[in-house]
């Protein structure tokens, strides 16, 4: 049975989809939504312009935040959303390990082949190492 959610949200397109997806599933299954957005840092941090990337970073998700908000409140849903810190991929696995997520959704970036090899894909890592069931949205 699934009573919780994790939707790994980064603004694109995909993840709109990918929420819309998380929203009927939540409603379906009567399950607890947590909405969760990383933000990364620079590869190569400097404290101020870290700082700087973070708040804005966190500043961006809290005004998608507040429109997703209306969206679920319009079909009974109240998720928590929460933005945090690091490389997305063990960022969404730590978070739905520590909170007892069922199941995972996340939406598919459409990178080109090589861009996945080359530098990896989040989703892929999520599958891969993930505790509980995952959905990609396309």
């Amino acid at each position: 049975m699934t009573s919780k959610i994790l939707l790994a949200y980064d603004g694109s397109e995909p993840a709109d989809k990918a929420y819309g997806f998380a929203l009927d599933m939540a409603k379906h299954y009567g399950a607890k939504l947590l909405v969760l957005a990383v933000a990364r840092p620079p590869d190569l941090p400097e404290d101020v312009e870290t700082e700087a990337i973070l708040e804005n970073a966190e500043a961006h998700y809290q005004e998608l935040f507040a429109l997703m908000r209306k969206r679920a409140e319009v079909q009974g849903l109240s998720p928590d959303f929460r933005v945090v810190v690091g490389h997305p991929a063990e960022q969404i696995i730590y978070h739905a390990e520590k909170e007892g997520v069922d199941h995972i959704v996340l939406g598919h970036r459409g990178k080109s082949f090589f861009e996945r090899w080359r530098l990896g894909s989040v989703s892929k890592q999520v599958i891969n190492y993930a505790h509980c069931a995952v959905t990609v949205v396309r």
